[in-house]
């Protein structure tokens, strides 16, 4: 299903609001691919406001709470047993190719096949397919690209069966985590998140954020990674990377470079379902993606991970060490913040919205529907059209919240 476009004016219908007609934001929702870079630019926005991160650590998992202006806005449970997170990269073997779907089955260990589409294998496929072959059967002897003769880019529109062969042996990395009865999806476009770059095997391209606006800066910073990279290795500059002089981006740079020495010595040694590099935990992700000036704190609850924060925190941006605190008193840090009373109140079927009427958020296997319902707010104002304006101006925000909250999106397989 296409993602459908967002806007809308919704229509009166006897003292609720009917948002199944084409106007309504969010009205349902086709493929949407959680990006933890893409929550990098989100928060770009948000300087003039308050931001905590709350990391509450339980037997099964860490618990991890967003909290603007002391509202929750992202939710998060980072289990224990989860094997197969977003970012991981995985050998896997082509189990079953699909000619119907332009897709091919893939076993990564999950218990349901990953899902690996034609148009998730990047132009690089073919370099990648060769260079796995050559490490797995210990021809390259190094994890350096400068001696490797990249092979010609895939074709954008191509079928599966023309480049999945069922046995065939690919490196992998989970785009969407495993969800209900469908195992998770997969690409071959292999890539590497750093702070302030995103390193990609196979290309020698250096692009930088649209939203690193001014030419000069672009210029600078196109000029600085071009200097450090590696040969045939492409870079993406993030956006937080503005600013920022050569030595830092260059410790970002190696540390990246290392991931992939780490991930090239595994498949020398590795077999089918062995995972080849593992992303980073949720929590150290999100701070990797999402640390700036608008952080007030990041409050852990025991004394362990508070060490760990403050060293992860202290390699990624040394002069923040000091938001990492310790929560150590008797009442549990998502009682004493008021989270857990937030929880209980948002991930219900019905949710009010603050400054009136309220929203029913109902799932099905394809969509989400969000319905929103003036409540008693209708029968207090005299004009219907101004009334219908308000309520959907305060409901577009409290879906938006909601959107990041419950993390809603559906596969498109």
């Amino acid at each position: 299903m296409p993602d459908c476009p967002l806007g809308a004016v919704a229509v009166a219908r006897e003292g609720s609001w009917d948002t199944t007609g084409p106007g309504f934001p969010f009205a349902s929702f086709g493929a949407i691919h959680s990006s933890l870079r893409g929550r990098a630019g989100y928060f770009n926005q948000l300087t003039t406001l308050s931001n905590e991160l709350i990391i509450n650590s339980t037997p099964e998992g860490e618990r991890i709470a967003l909290l603007q202006d002391k509202r929750l806005i992202e939710y998060h449970f980072d289990r224990n047993d989860t094997n197969y997170a977003v970012g991981d990269i995985f050998l896997g073997t082509v189990r079953k190719v699909m000619p119907g779907l332009n897709a091919a089955f893939v076993d990564i260990g999950s218990e349901k096949d990953a899902f690996l589409h034609y148009g998730d294998l990047g132009e690089q496929f073919p370099s990648l397919t060769k260079w796995v072959g050559s490490v797995l059967k210990h021809q390259t002897q190094t994890s350096g690209l400068e001696n490797f003769k990249l092979e010609a880019p895939l074709e954008k529109v191509g079928k599966a069966d023309s480049v999945f062969k069922k046995g065939q042996n690919l490196l992998v990395q989970v785009v969407k985590e495993p969800i209900s009865t469908k195992g998770p999806r997969v690409s071959t476009d292999i890539s590497m998140a750093g702070r302030y770059l995103v390193l990609m095997p196979f290309t020698n391209s250096i692009s930088v954020s649209k939203k690193i606006v001014s030419k000069a800066e672009r210029d600078r910073l196109k000029r600085l990674i071009a200097s450090i990279k590696p040969e045939g290795f492409g870079v993406i500059i993030r956006t937080v990377a503005e600013g920022h002089e050569v030595a830092e981006l260059d410790r970002d740079m190696q540390s990246m470079v290392e991931n992939w020495e780490t991930l090239y010595a595994n498949l020398r040694k590795g077999q089918p379902r062995d995972k080849m590099l593992g992303e980073l935990g949720r929590t150290s992700s999100m701070l990797r993606d999402m640390l700036n000036e608008s952080f007030d704190s990041i409050v852990v609850d025991t004394p362990a991970r508070f060490e760990e924060m403050k060293e992860y925190v202290h390699k990624i941006a040394p002069d923040r060490v000091g938001l990492v605190k310790l929560h150590n008193t008797k009442v549990k840090v998502f009682e004493h913040l008021g989270i857990e009373k937030q929880l209980k109140t948002l991930f219900g079927k019905t949710v009010s919205v603050p400054g009136g009427g309220y929203l029913v958020i109902e799932h099905t296997e394809a969509l989400h529907v969000v319905d929103v319902n003036s409540g008693s707010k209708s029968n207090q104002e005299n004009d219907q059209e101004a009334t219908a304006l308000m309520i959907n101006l305060l409901a577009a925000k409290e879906v938006a919240r909601q959107l990041r909250l419950r993390d809603m999106g559906a596969s498109s397989w």
